[in-house]
């Protein structure tokens, strides 16, 4: 795969993962709470997913056993933890404070991945992440001027959802040699949904599921924003560096934040359309900052790329 063909899939499943608003901000008013939202979707991912598998690619079921605790890490550490934090700091704060401290998680990456993977530091790298943070404080609202009071536990789990989501890109780094990336989604998301089930207590709101919008929104938010978004971002991890990939998916609340003005009608502000310059700039900058070498491969007189 072309490194800019790389770049894009992993950017396109990113706003993917911005469409989500769409379908869940409809599935909240018929009452279910973040933590369901996240069960049903996962729940719903998880069997889709395998009834396809099973029936175009069964061979892609098959993983070793050995690697159950890289799926495990994905979907009970990367992300459920990831959203119980995440809805937890919008439950006791606010979005804004829950998408800044989220959105640190490029760094996280990038310091881990320095130790993990020995991936270099650079200038750009750096330049890249504090872009993204500011273009974030700036969607968010909380730039310039804006006043963030929070407490001590919503810095600590706002932190935490940053690091958990961090954690996808890295641990997804390990697997995503060994299996194709649909793989890797189906088993991460089963590992998610049997670790929410028993959490979530969905089994004492079944009845909105009677409703046929429900169905609609809910298979939407599956196969579009969570199925689709999946694949496409584990299947560029195989190709680009981990911290990269992190700096590409704050493409995802530059999404949510247009897809609020387009279809619910939210108010841009001058300093939110600079924020989201910011963060283009910053995935750019990571796109294009890329140093290359080409040498002549031995068979077949094919080129392959060295990257520095």
């Amino acid at each position: 795969m072309r490194s800019l063909t790389a770049y894009g899939i992993t950017v396109a499943g990113a706003s993917f993962w911005g469409l989500t608003g769409l379908f869940v901000q409809n599935l909240y008013r018929f009452g279910f709470s973040p933590l369901e939202v996240v069960t049903v979707r996962m729940t719903l991912s998880t069997i889709i997913m395998f009834a396809l598998i099973g029936i175009v690619r069964p061979y892609l079921l098959k993983i070793f056993i050995r690697d159950i605790p890289y799926f495990i890490g994905l979907g009970v550490v990367s992300i459920a933890l990831f959203n119980w934090c995440y809805f937890t700091v919008m439950e006791q704060s606010s979005l804004s404070v829950a998408v800044v401290l989220l959105y640190t998680s490029p760094v996280f990456v990038a310091v881990i991945s320095r130790f993990v993977f020995k991936e270099s530091l650079t200038v750009n790298k750096i330049t890249a992440i504090i872009l993204t943070l500011a273009g974030c404080s700036f969607v968010a609202g909380l730039l310039p001027g804006g006043a963030m009071n929070i407490t001590i536990p919503v810095l600590i789990i706002g932190s935490a959802s940053g690091f958990f989501c961090s954690l996808y890109s890295i641990i997804g780094k390990f697997v995503s040699r060994k299996y194709h990336s649909v793989t890797i989604t189906a088993y991460s998301m089963l590992c998610c949904s049997i670790f929410l089930l028993p959490l979530s207590g969905l089994e004492q709101n079944l009845e909105p599921f009677s409703e046929p919008s429900v169905w609609l929104y809910a298979v939407g938010s599956v196969l579009i924003s969570t199925i689709l978004a999946y694949v496409l971002y584990t299947a560029g991890l195989k190709y680009i560096e981990s911290s990269h990939a992190a700096i590409l998916s704050t493409i995802e609340p530059i999404v949510a934040i247009m897809v609020g003005v387009s279809v619910f009608n939210d108010n841009l502000t001058v300093w939110q359309s600079i924020g989201i310059v910011l963060v283009f700039s910053s995935i750019l900058l990571s796109v294009f900052s890329r140093k290359k070498k080409f040498v002549l491969g031995k068979r077949g007189g094919q080129q392959s790329p060295l990257n520095k």
